[in-house]
């Protein structure tokens, strides 16, 4: 186990094909997006190369590219540590969020077909047992899979990238406030369901403006909502 506390198991080696600095930085941002490394944790190269299976080498460049990304904070005769998200850049993040959100939803309710729906609706009931079964790692993840297929059934590809450039802090904030959000966040996803179905446009835009909203305000009051 790392000195910082990861998980035994958490951090799988690393296979050698492809560039290993990328595989390395992908790895790195996953165990920091899904806070198997938390907040505020410091970040030790030998130790986390040793988990990687790799040399410190890559490491050393992937916390860089980090840094420059926001992810990490680098500090001068202290070492590296994951990054500690203000409030006011968390609802920054989250502002643009829905407005990127509500869009997709407007468009997905004019453009998606009965497959795109039948595929949002299997989605929602695999969140609701993820919920049903308290796996908060597969919850988040399927969260995310809902939203992005929302997103593909927009068919705006300039929505899509700038929606996938903010995708990871969106996970990264999710986490701790999903089992807070529980079974009403896939109530949520129902009704947008229903309004994308219908064809309903003003009505698909209001409720996923509604849904990103009740999200980040749970963000900034999780610490008081907590048992």
């Amino acid at each position: 186990m790392l000195s910082t506390g990861l998980p035994q198991g958490a951090v799988p080696k690393l296979e050698r094909p492809g560039p290993l600095r990328e595989r390395v930085y992908e790895a790195l941002l996953a165990l920091i997006t899904t806070r198997a490394l938390q907040p505020g944790q410091h970040l030790v190269e030998s130790e986390l190369a040793g988990h990687l299976g790799v040399s410190r080498q890559p490491v050393r460049e992937a916390l860089q590219r980090l840094n420059t990304e926001g992810w990490v904070d680098l500090r001068p005769a202290q070492g590296a540590f994951v990054h500690e998200p203000t409030e006011e850049e968390a609802d920054q993040l989250l502002t643009v969020r829905t407005l990127l959100e509500a869009e997709a939803a407007r468009l997905a309710a004019a453009n998606a077909g009965k497959t795109g729906i039948t595929a949002l609706e299997a989605l929602c009931a695999k969140g609701e047992q993820a919920v049903a079964d308290g796996d908060v790692d597969l919850v988040v993840a399927t969260n995310a899979e809902f939203h992005a297929k929302v997103m593909e059934l927009a068919g705006n590809v300039v929505l899509a990238e700038l929606a996938g450039q903010v995708d990871a802090r969106v996970r990264w904030y999710y986490q701790p406030v999903a089992r807070q959000r529980g079974k009403q966040s896939w109530i949520e996803h129902r009704e947008l369901i229903a309004a994308i179905s219908a064809r309903d446009e003003s009505r698909a835009t209001a409720v996923m403006r509604s849904h990103t909203e009740h999200t980040r305000e749970t963000y900034h009051h999780r610490n008081q909502d907590q048992d």
